[in-house]
């Protein structure tokens, strides 16, 4: 444990002082992660969902999503048809990681197949299987969780012909096995993650400042190439194409089809602005999600205007409502439902659209509402909240403006953790708008 907290303070180090790992130690972070995801997480997770044995299968450039976290650093693809497969003897405390495939699979991954011994890829596979007598095969087959579905029917119709029929009828979805694989995050990688939520933080409020923006010649979409080209000069990437847009006191309120949209043109930063981002970055495996809003001040102002303040108040008090009603074991509609409610009693026009954040962008896990879907989620909005996991805080208010003679809306998205104590932001959040003077 000590050796864990030493390494993990040393990348944060690396971390917080705007740096970046090198490819290669990256490399060994990656492959370090997955040995502990490997031995410590997956037999947690098999046993929980009740599956001995975990069979995953991809081709080349056509890769399960599940088994594109699985490869090592040096793997950025599958080669060939690449199978894995885990067994889990619970009996005896165990867990095997092999692959039905000519190499090994970096050093946490153990090639089970000599090809000149057992030329046919697919009879290898039923070998392992007979050999181990697995009471359920689970496959990544699912109806709701596109990242849990990534077995394709080639692969499957193949391994089915081969598959002895006193197999057949053991074959289940591995939907719950596999989010939970997506979804559940390690101590080392909550370390890392608050270091870059914090990199997300520092490139947002250089973007929100006057090293960026200068009012009245600035675009939204100088903003947005700027943030893009600086998460490409620090060697990290962007997981989607960032927008900044602007509410101003002439203009009215955007629908929410328009607001989401990434069609809603360019416009010149001015004065009196209030500047709404979303960005994320992605590093090591690893992705953010935020929203944070700016007031450009216009001159002779030292703050924003009191009644902007006190709007944007009401988009951490919606927060707080959402994340108070976190509970292990609710489902995300659960969860939805009763933020709602709470927020409406407390006069407040609220819409939550929160999702499971991590390996992907928009992950795997309960669903909390979706932009257009503020009655509940069918299938991912079902799933429950498990312990370890992370999450985009993401949602909005509307708020009337007298001063404007219309409603603006607040919106907000932070990284949020849920473990054994209960809910933490990963790095702080925002609590007052951030302010660019206009000179």
């Amino acid at each position: 444990m000590k050796k864990l907290l030493v390494l993990t303070a040393f990348l944060f180090g690396f971390i917080v002082q705007g740096q970046v790992l090198a490819e290669r130690e990256r490399s060994k972070v990656i492959d370090q992660i997955l040995a502990e995801r490997f031995n410590e997480v997956l037999p947690k997770l098999m046993d929980r969902a009740s599956i001995d044995m975990w069979v995953v299968i991809s081709r080349e450039y056509n890769e399960d999503p599940v088994l594109r976290t699985m490869l090592p650093a040096t793997w950025l693809n599958a080669r060939r048809r690449t199978i894995l497969v885990f067994y889990r003897d619970r009996a005896n405390d165990t867990i095997e990681k092999l692959a039905i495939a000519r190499y090994n699979i970096g050093d946490n991954i153990e090639s089970a197949w000599n090809k000149e011994e057992q030329p046919d890829q697919w009879k290898a596979l039923v070998d392992i299987i007979k050999e181990r007598d697995p009471q359920k095969i689970g496959m990544n087959m699912s109806e709701h969780f596109g990242i849990a579905d990534g077995l394709v029917k080639t692969d499957f119709d193949e391994f089915m012909t081969a598959l002895p029929e006193t197999y057949k009828n053991r074959i289940v979805s591995a939907q719950d096995l596999a989010v939970g694989w997506i979804e559940t995050r390690t101590l080392r990688e909550m370390v890392l993650y608050s270091g870059l939520v914090e990199i997300t933080h520092d490139i947002i409020a250089e973007a929100f400042s006057t090293d960026v923006i200068q009012p009245g010649v600035t675009t939204t979409d100088d903003v947005v190439w700027w943030m893009r080209q600086k998460v490409t000069e620090m060697g990290l990437e962007t997981w989607f194409h960032p927008t900044v847009d602007v509410q101003r006191s002439e203009q009215k309120l955007v629908d929410h089809i328009t607001a989401f949209s990434d069609e809603n043109g360019s416009m010149v930063i001015l004065p009196g602005d209030l500047l709404h981002c979303d960005f994320g970055i992605s590093y090591l495996r690893l992705n953010t999600d935020c929203q944070q809003m700016a007031y450009v001040l216009k001159d002779g102002e030292s703050n924003a205007p009191q009644f902007l303040k006190d709007a944007f108040q009401k988009g951490n008090q919606l927060q707080d409502i959402l994340t108070a009603n976190f509970e292990t074991g609710a489902t995300g509609n659960e969860i939805l439902k009763k933020s709602l409610q709470e927020a409406k009693d407390q006069g407040l026009k609220a819409s939550i659209y929160t999702h499971p954040l991590g390996l992907y962008g928009h992950s795997a896990g309960p669903t909390i509402g979706m932009w257009d879907q503020q009655g509940g989620v069918p299938g991912t909005g079902d799933y429950p909240l498990y312990e370890n996991t992370v999450y985009a805080i993401e949602l909005n208010t509307e708020v009337e403006i007298p001063e404007w003679q219309k409603s603006i809306r607040i919106m907000l998205e932070e990284a949020g953790y849920w473990g054994e104590e209960g809910f933490r932001y990963v790095n702080k959040r925002q609590n007052e708008l951030r302010l660019i003077p206009s000179e």
